[in-house]
């Protein structure tokens, strides 16, 4: 397990988040040709404690790290370029992975740009005893392939083969156009003093063991503060035991370096009968003003002591900008339904 882990962050190493000037930026020549096996790879290691939180189990922030490391490998053998992670689809988790569970992260290549690649990550676990039932989640990632002063470059392109990866690239077309639908609906909304909902903020400065070789903080890191974040803001409103059930619609704007003043705040914008649903922003601030780098979806659900899932008080908007929010809450939560799930290949 430690060779695995080992090899999967030292293809961590150059990464880096876009940031908007990639959309009207030239584009140059892309690299040579990949290989005809450089379009997937998988990661296999048992879960152990040090993987696991408070209550025993692995936590968004961790698995989100982990998908986002098998993705960049994949990113970066197809393109032979250093990546950078432009956003992150939706995953949904069952149920939490414990301790020795097995776990498989299978990440393809499903789609790619002229300078994206878009990289489904696929992840089984399992109790090798049998004592727990396999779970299957999926998580697309987008990567957008970048030269040394940061401006896209053209990636070869990947042509499927097999009907498994027919069926795919057809589905990561179709999701291109719900992504923007569901960004377009989230960037629409804004967020001031006037809502009432509680929220979590955190405050640190970038350090260096956060940052890659280019001194910038890869995605999966920012995908963990911004978890902690929602996590923190959970359990101060349920006062209980909180699981990461659900994660949508992560957008990077712009990257994070090393020494940067990052506050990363979580705020309610609706609940359900055991979830609590919270939009999280991250920013940073330099010395003109402050600029926001990603922002997500977060859902949390409260558990007991034998993690069933429990009620959460509910949350009554008061404000119109609550109202406003808890409605598109509402717009997101249908909006998901028409997403069509990635077909699933079985664990190896």
């Amino acid at each position: 397990m430690q060779t695995t882990r080992q090899a999967t962050r030292e293809g961590s190493r150059h990464r880096s988040m876009a940031g908007n000037g990639h959309n009207t930026a030239r584009h140059t020549e892309p690299a040579a040709p990949p290989n005809t096996l450089s379009h997937r790879t998988i990661r296999r290691f048992l879960v152990t404690d040090g993987d696991t939180g408070n209550g025993g189990a692995v936590g968004g922030g961790t698995l989100l790290e982990w998908i986002d490391e098998a993705a960049h490998v994949v990113a970066a053998q197809w393109s032979g370029r250093r990546c950078v992670i432009a956003c992150v689809g939706n995953v949904h988790l069952d149920r939490p992975i414990g301790v020795g569970e097995l776990v498989e992260l299978h990440a393809d290549l499903v789609y790619t740009g002229r300078s994206s690649m878009h990289i489904l990550v696929t992840v089984h676990s399992r109790n090798p005893n049998g004592a727990d039932a396999d779970q299957t989640a999926q998580c697309a990632i987008v990567f957008v392939a970048v030269d040394h002063a940061g401006n896209p470059v053209e990636v070869p392109r990947w042509t499927p083969v097999t009907m498994l990866e027919l069926q795919r690239h057809r589905q990561a077309r179709i999701r291109i156009r719900m992504r923007q639908r569901i960004q377009g609906a989230m960037a629409a909304e804004s967020y001031t003093a006037e809502g009432t909902a509680a929220r979590t903020t955190l405050r640190f400065v970038a350090t260096s063991t956060d940052a890659d070789g280019t001194g910038h903080v890869h995605g999966g890191r920012i995908m963990r503060w911004i978890d902690d974040t929602a996590g923190a803001c959970g359990t101060n409103w349920t006062g209980a035991h909180i699981i990461t059930s659900y994660i949508a619609g992560f957008r990077f704007l712009r990257p994070v370096a090393k020494g940067d003043a990052v506050d990363v705040t979580a705020r309610i914008i609706h609940t359900g009968p055991r979830s609590v649903h919270m939009s999280v922003h991250l920013t940073t601030t330099d010395a003109r003003d402050r600029h926001v780098v990603a922002h997500g979806v977060v859902v949390v659900v409260a558990v007991d002591e034998r993690g069933n899932a429990r009620p959460v008080p509910t949350w009554q908007p008061e404000s119109d900008e609550d109202h406003r929010l808890d409605r598109h809450a509402r717009h997101l939560i249908e909006l998901r339904q028409f997403i069509e799930p990635f077909t699933t290949a079985p664990a190896s």
